[in-house]
């Protein structure tokens, strides 16, 4: 650890800017596995007043659907398509900055989606959002939770912490929106006249 402590302080002051700008932007990873440390993700739970299957639908658009709508492509590119996994380039805004990981997206209709990084601002992360049906199906029990791991040893996990910071905020901005369309879904799906019936 002491080297890598030296390392970074001897390294001039720009050359670190760049590194670590690069490091925010996902395009730089510290992936040596020496001294990596893992912290928790989460949990963050939230309920919804929705049926599971309407939550697993919206949480599941950007990948799933062939025609998401404009603001999510922006955010989610799907790189590769399969039955049950895609891999997806996500952009977040960081600051100034916008943060771009690369994950696969697995799904397990309608009860769990698993998020594994494959490139990004660390060398390790891994998510799962597990859906429950509560309310007799009326609502749904949205957990988050994941680890995400860093290299040499308290450094890295200093940066991890950093990172981790921005990590969980960004999901629970996720999960505040997905509360808010699912529930304008579920009560439109309540109002809508049932098949074969005329509104009076």
């Amino acid at each position: 650890m002491a080297w890598a402590i030296v390392a970074l302080a001897s390294m001039p002051l720009a050359m670190l800017a760049v590194t670590l700008a690069l490091m925010s932007m996902g395009r730089l990873a510290v992936d040596i596995g020496w001294g990596r440390r893992v912290r928790a993700l989460g949990p963050q739970v939230v309920r919804i007043n929705a049926p599971r299957e309407t939550v697993f639908e919206l949480v599941g658009v950007p990948y799933l659907s062939p025609n998401p709508p404009r603001e999510l492509r922006s955010k989610v590119e799907v790189l590769e398509r399969g039955t049950d996994m895609v891999i997806a380039a996500h952009r977040t805004k960081v600051g100034r900055l916008t943060t771009v990981t690369v994950e696969s997206v697995t799904f397990a209709r309608p009860h769990e989606i698993a998020f594994r990084l494959l490139r990004g601002p660390v060398p390790f992360v891994v998510e799962w959002f597990r859906l429950r049906a509560v309310d007799e199906g009326r609502a749904t029990e949205l957990e988050y939770s994941g680890q995400l791991g860093t290299d040499l040893w308290a450094v890295g996990a200093r940066w991890g912490d950093l990172v981790a910071g921005h990590w969980e905020r960004a999901v629970a901005d996720a999960l505040a929106s997905l509360k808010t369309s699912a529930e304008d879904a579920a009560a439109r799906a309540e109002t809508r006249p049932a098949r074969g019936t005329r509104p009076s």
